[in-house]
């Protein structure tokens, strides 16, 4: 996916299937990245840049941004994921950011900052793979990318964002690898450029699956799309490092955490005991929104100006329109590369269609807001390109030169505004709007030198309140659990209050609250209440209500142990119910 030359056409002519390939660009033309493409690029920042100020003010996930703050600081301080606290998911996103917090600290801004730089490279993998059919049409789809990637939980660092943009890359320099290797008859050193950019794109394909293990499908059939015919040796070299990396990263943490506790951890309980209590509808409802966090976070959503379907039927169309859009991209591939096998652009759709149709698994378990803006940021992105091809190639002796980029334009916006604008267009415009006019939707909080953003106005004093309170009473070393007012019910939790008391030891491994694993009869939550100084339980979720067991009643015993050895310090918050319960341990 090299930078088009100067005199490259809007979207470049590829010749007919009784012509030959045009030769593979020389190596220095791999890294030339003229003016108008920096003007492409320059625009798919601009996007990014123009909301960002807003995003880092912005009011974060309790649990998902709390433990993605909490998790790498207990890694740390020795704890170990999968044995000292309940991690869902592979080791390498932890590691990844207990290595930035060592060298820049601990705190929301650089967290953010990680986060931000996953999803940058989301957004130029998906500018870079369309690149080929010209710059106006990579500049589209990184538009549609800054679009989709953005808006469904800010800037959080999870290690979805950074697995995708890790596989993405590794397709991307396999590719690279690809060429190189058609061209090494031409240039000296081509092979072993081709050797090179293959071990790294195993690496990084290693790397993506040690932040996400589920990412397997997509990864497996991106990269079977890459290597496919390729040199037995250039096969092997991409295998091993991929398998190399992974088998290593894996091992290390099955030595550390033992092969019970990690087994459980990241492929037993997500995937048998977490499923009953997480997994939505499919289709979605067409008159209600299904999953709980969608549900508040409309609750205070900006108005709209253009005609639209009502929110819950934008996720119905959403969750129809993302298969059908991957079903027509691996046809149109697989129609491409039977027609001209050794075609550069054929193989790049057939890479990136299969990498998109690995990720449906993700959107159709839980087809909510979030996770359908997980899987959408790469296949649906990249649609224009698809239509793009189809449209020069239809239309390629006789149809304006810019046409095909004109419709893939006129693509993107049919289904950012006709079909989920509520979850893309509107959050970005609202966001840029906070940036224009100074006025932010997060409300600060601070404690110890640390700061949290939290997304609800009334919440914020109750949740100052208490962490003022607890700095106040509680010694350094003490231990601290936070959960549900009410611990038969464990649908979510408010992690960041453990990281807005680091001086406090987490006196559960349950930092993250799951339905079915920490209400569970023998999940031993009532024994670390038992051990905690201070509970601060929280009433803020008891609304939660979703069609599946999350709502469910578990053990009672957590309950029975706050009435007997607990006793109430003070209430926080103006509600029909307090938002939050401070209890100390008896005395």
């Amino acid at each position: 996916m090299d930078a088009p030359s100067s005199t490259a056409t809007d979207v470049a002519p590829e010749p007919s299937p009784d012509q030959p390939e045009p030769p593979s660009p020389t190596r220095s033309r791999l890294g030339r990245l003229d003016w108008r493409t920096a003007v492409g690029v320059a625009v798919v920042a601009a996007f990014v840049a123009l909301p960002l100020q807003a995003l880092r003010k912005a009011g974060g996930s309790p649990m998902e941004e709390g433990f993605m703050l909490v998790f790498p600081e207990r890694l740390l301080a020795g704890d170990v994921p999968h044995k000292d606290f309940l991690h869902l998911y592979g080791p390498g996103s932890l590691w990844a950011l207990a290595a930035t917090y060592k060298v820049l600290g601990t705190s929301i801004g650089v967290e953010r900052a990680f986060g931000l730089l996953q999803q940058l490279g989301i957004i130029f993998g998906v500018f870079t793979i369309a690149l080929p059919w010209g710059r106006k049409v990579a500049t589209v789809c990184g538009v549609m990318s800054v679009l989709i990637t953005v808006t469904p939980i800010g800037l959080t660092a999870l290690a979805w964002d950074g697995a995708v943009a890790l596989g993405l890359w590794g397709l991307i320099v396999g590719l690279w690898a690809r060429k190189a290797a058609a061209s090494a008859a031409d240039e000296p050193d081509g092979a072993r450029r081709a050797e090179r950019l293959f071990l790294v794109a195993g690496l990084l394909g290693g790397g993506a699956l040690l932040f996400r293990p589920d990412l397997l499908l997509a990864i497996g059939l991106g990269y079977a799309a890459v290597v496919w015919g390729q040199d037995r040796a250039h096969v092997k070299r991409l295998a091993v490092a991929l398998v190399g990396l992974t088998a290593v990263g894996y091992l290390a943490q099955l030595a550390m955490a033992g092969p019970g506790n990690a087994i459980e951890g990241m492929f037993l309980e997500p995937v048998f005991k977490l499923r009953d209590g997480r997994t939505l509808p499919a289709p979605p409802s067409w008159d209600k929104f299904d999953g709980a966090l969608a549900a508040v976070a409309q609750l205070d959503a900006p108005g709209w100006s253009f005609p639209a379907f009502k929110g819950p039927q934008q996720v119905v169309l959403w969750f129809y329109l993302l298969p059908l859009a991957v079903l027509a991209e691996v046809v149109l591939s697989v129609l491409r590369v039977r027609e001209r096998p050794e075609s550069w652009r054929a193989r790049v759709m057939l890479a990136a269609a299969l990498f998109g149709m690995g990720m449906l698994p993700q959107a159709i378990q839980r087809p909510d807001t979030t996770h359908l803006s997980w899987v959408s940021c790469v296949p649906l992105a990249l649609f224009p390109l698809y239509v793009a091809d189809l449209v020069q190639r239809r239309f390629a002796t006789r149809g304006p030169r810019l046409l095909p980029s004109a419709v893939a334009a006129l693509t993107a916006v049919v289904i950012l505004f006709g079909v989920m604008p509520h979850f893309t267009v509107r959050p970005w415009t609202e966001y840029t709007r906070e940036v224009v006019k100074k006025d932010y939707s997060g409300n600060l909080v601070q404690h110890d030198g640390r700061a949290f953003y939290v997304q609800s106005k009334p919440i914020a004093p109750a949740v100052q309140g208490v962490v003022d309170e607890v700095g106040r009473r509680a010694e350094p070393g003490d231990r601290l659990l936070v959960g549900t007012a009410d611990l038969r019910r464990t649908p979510y939790s408010d992690a960041y209050l453990y990281y807005l008391l680091p001086d406090l030891e987490p006196a559960t491994r349950y930092i993250e609250m799951d339905p079915g694993i920490a209400n569970a009869e023998d999940s031993g939550l009532a024994e670390e209440v038992a051990g905690a100084d201070w509970l601060i339980l929280s009433h803020v979720w008891d609304p939660w209500r979703e069609p599946n067991t999350s709502a469910d009643l578990g053990s009672d015993e957590p309950n029975k142990v706050v009435e007997e050895n607990f006793c109430l310090v003070d209430e926080y918050g103006d509600g029909p119910v307090p938002y939050f319960l401070l209890y100390q341990r008896c005395r």
